[in-house]
């Protein structure tokens, strides 16, 4: 008689714990969203993330807020994302350095890209080269001359070793067979941005759209893309593949949410981020800094990562990386 009393108890307080589940998934979101953006704010992922989450707000009953934690290379705010209450509540951006540089370096314990689900990809952005005004330089053959002409003098400013810029520092070096002076720094492009416009850099690498204020004012200029597909908003800078060579780099963005956030609210953010990502306010904006959109749903995102690291992890190999 205990025992078929309790298991009845049992039976009824499961049911009444997947009835109140599935009433707070179906009330989701319930409070105002976090968003962690990894890397200090000014830069490229920053003013993204930014923007694309104050229209996707505008679909949902709560807000999303943006947190900057920079740190271990984008660990110590995607660490904090995992690690928060798996339910929708709390967001993180990835970007290259997330998915391919510490993995690869298995640098910081307790990060691991299983401890997270994927929401989607917002964006992609080739690499490119940009030069401050202060070089002297104007064109990329200008830049090449340079470097041959002086070895280790050209400074490159790029993000730090093991990261996209870095790597493709190293490649662009065998690839046109030069020694440039590589500097790297900590934290977003904003600290490359500021080293261009002090006079500190000759040239530095990230996309156009990391550099877009200084590109605008004629502070910097850019001087190639490392990519084949010639950019539509800035038209005037060529792309490496047009000079004769063969190189593809980028970075990009991708939200995702901790590892066991409920399907349904993965799939409330990603219909609310789909909206926006959609709209011509966010299309129009992208445009105007000159990055490219390149969504991918939240299914498709695993498989593109793992297709992603089998690649450049080959590359690191062969580059001694």
């Amino acid at each position: 008689m205990f025992t078929r009393t309790l298991r009845t108890k049992v039976t009824l307080a499961l049911g009444a714990c997947i009835i109140s589940a599935s009433a707070a998934a179906a009330d989701f979101p319930t409070r105002d969203i976090r968003l962690i953006v990894p890397w200090p704010a000014g830069g490229g992922a920053d003013a993204i993330s930014r923007k694309i989450s104050n229209i996707a707000e505008q679909d949902l009953p709560k807000s999303i807020y943006v947190e900057n934690i920079a740190g271990a290379v984008t660990a110590t705010g995607l660490i904090q994302m995992t690690n928060a209450r798996p339910d929708g509540h709390t967001v993180g951006v990835l970007t290259y350095d997330s998915v391919i540089t510490l993995p690869r370096g298995q640098m910081v314990p307790g990060y691991s890209l299983d401890n997270m689900k994927p929401i989607a990809r917002i964006t992609s952005e080739a690499d490119a080269i940009v030069v401050s005004k202060q070089s002297g330089i104007n064109s990329f053959e200008e830049l090449v001359e340079a470097a041959k002409a002086n070895p280790g003098q050209v400074r490159l400013g790029v993000a730090p070793k093991g990261s996209g810029p870095y790597l493709s520092a190293i490649q662009l070096e065998k690839l046109l067979d030069v020694d440039f002076n590589v500097i790297t720094y900590a934290g977003s492009s904003a600290a490359e941005a500021e080293a261009l416009l002090s006079g500190e850099l000759d040239a530095a690498i990230s996309s156009l759209g990391d550099f877009s204020g200084l590109i605008g004012s004629g502070d910097a200029k850019g001087v190639v893309e490392l990519t084949s597909v010639q950019n539509l908003t800035y038209t005037d800078v060529p792309t490496i593949s047009s000079k004769g060579h063969d190189l593809q780099t980028g970075s990009f963005i991708v939200l995702a949410a901790p590892a066991n956030t409920p399907d349904d609210a993965v799939a409330t953010l990603e219909a609310a981020f789909k909206t926006a990502y959609d709209s011509a306010e966010f299309q129009d904006w992208l445009a105007q800094v000159g990055v490219t959109p390149d969504w991918l749903s939240s299914d498709e995102v695993p498989v593109w990562i793992d297709d992603l690291q089998t690649r450049t992890f080959s590359l690191m190999d062969e580059l001694g990386l």
